[in-house]
């Protein structure tokens, strides 16, 4: 597996890395569960805290710097890769801040006597992180492990190991100790030799549905735990008492964010068919101002995606998808003239369920548009899809929105606003979509040892 620097943007080679032996990989490991028994990962939580305010602090004052980084090495729009940076940041603080208070004993009234659960750190845990989101996909685990005492190993995507190497980088000039968090240059083989070793007890994965089943097989198969963060084929809701100027407007963000490159990205557009003809043709109007180009120009309100390879997958999927009945409303091909990645802004409507597209997750700026003449319609063609990520919902009614947000079958749900995120608010879904939860005080309790501890009463 090579390991890459390659800007998407022009398909220039800027650095290759060597990657990693087994005697690095050992070295690696040893150090991480060394770091786990000692004082730093057994004993007071201040230490660990005061890395992540630090960690924090220094993010902050180099939100340039790591967003360049980010845009040249995988093509995410400047702006973008700034809130990525700043939200990393986030991510740091909110758990200095509150991973004392999480992670404090919870009392348990018993008969049996004075009784407590407190949260241990496990040891060294395995993570295997993507590209689309090349620092906070880090931060997410990273953060609440080591506040928690865990030692992290990463193997991150091979097209952004410049970012991974920062990374790295970034913690040690926290003050983290050797071991706190290693990244490796590895390949799935070594992944899988890693994960059965027995200092390893937990699997953290971001990627996509075909990863995950591996990875988290490989984890079962040692009864060691795993989070999967896989992919989503997430609903745009738009009810027919919605604001369609707004909900059209935010609908072309949330998914062409990340050149649409987003596990939570707007997807499945369902449409009440009252507000259909007029959401389409201002979803279509959005589209087609977009404005292709360099990464780094504030101008450009689409980059490339992320390599020459997921440019031709998401040309056949379109392809195939046209092939078996749905109809081009816009766009559909590659930019051929031009040296980047890119991909036209793309509708496709008249998707049937035999068609591959209905149950596919397309991951570039291609938009699947649905109609449905009620809310029963609507929560039946939500559900039937094999993930279960996130979902949004335009609507002027509360009460139609709540009752609608607790039928959808998914990990999280947002009224009147794009599928987001942030530090306080737990990140994760169900179905083909994975299991387990990331960020908030949900995300620190994943892999810390929840221990009982019972004081008998006396006799």
């Amino acid at each position: 597996m090579a390991y890459q620097t390659i800007n998407p943007f022009n398909n220039k080679l800027i650095k290759e890395y060597p990657t990693h032996n087994s005697q690095h990989i050992e070295q690696a490991l040893e150090t991480a569960h060394q770091l786990y028994k000692s004082d730093w990962a057994q004993g007071d939580i201040k230490p660990r805290l005061q890395v992540l305010r630090k960690l924090s602090e220094i993010m902050s004052s180099r939100v340039e710097e790591l967003a360049e980084i980010v845009s040249v090495e995988m093509g995410k729009l400047i702006e973008q890769s700034r809130s990525e940076v700043k939200l990393c940041a986030e991510i740091a603080k909110y758990y200095a801040d509150n991973a004392e208070a999480f992670l404090k004993p919870v009392p348990y009234p018993s008969k049996l006597g004075e009784a407590w659960v407190e949260n241990s750190p496990i040891g060294v845990i395995m993570a295997v992180e993507p590209w689309n989101f090349p620092f906070y996909q880090l931060m997410r685990v990273l953060a609440p492990n080591l506040a928690a005492g865990n030692s992290v190993i990463t193997k991150h995507a091979s097209i952004v190991p410049h970012c991974a190497e920062t990374f790295e980088k970034l913690v040690s000039d926290a003050g983290a100790p050797k071991g706190a968090y290693t990244n490796l240059f590895i390949s799935t083989e070594q992944v899988a030799n890693i994960i059965a070793d027995d200092r390893i007890q937990g699997v953290a994965l971001t990627g996509s549905e075909k990863a995950g089943a591996i990875v988290a097989s490989q984890a079962a198969n040692k009864l060691k735990k795993s989070t999967l963060e896989l992919g989503g084929n997430d609903i745009f809701a738009v009810l027919d008492d919605a604001d369609i100027d707004r909900a059209a407007k935010i609908g072309a963000m949330a998914r062409i964010n990340n050149a649409g490159q987003v596990c939570t990205a707007a997807k499945r557009f369902i449409i009440h068919e009252k507000v259909a003809d007029e959401f389409l043709k201002k979803l279509t109007a959005h589209f087609k101002a977009l404005k292709m180009g360099d990464p780094l120009d504030k101008q450009t309100t689409l980059g490339p995606l992320s390599s020459a390879e997921a440019q031709k997958t998401l040309g056949k999927q379109v392809e195939n998808a046209v092939k078996k009945g749905a109809k081009l409303h816009l766009g559909g091909k590659a930019v051929s003239n031009n040296p980047g990645n890119f991909f036209e802004p793309t509708i496709l409507t008249h998707i049937t369920r035999d068609n591959p597209a209905y149950f596919e997750e397309f991951f570039g700026p291609v938009a699947q548009i649905y109609v449905v003449k009620d809310d029963q319609e609507l929560v039946k063609l939500a559900n039937d899809s094999h993930y279960g990520l996130g979902g949004a919902l335009f609507t002027k009614d509360m009460q139609r929105a709540r009752k609608l947000a607790t039928q959808i079958e998914t990990g999280m749900v947002y009224v009147n606003s794009l599928t987001n995120t942030a530090p306080e608010l737990p990140f994760g879904g169900v179905k083909r979509s994975g299991f387990g939860r990331e960020l908030s005080d949900l995300g620190i309790k994943e892999f810390v040892n929840q221990k009982l501890v019972v004081l008998a009463a006396s006799s």
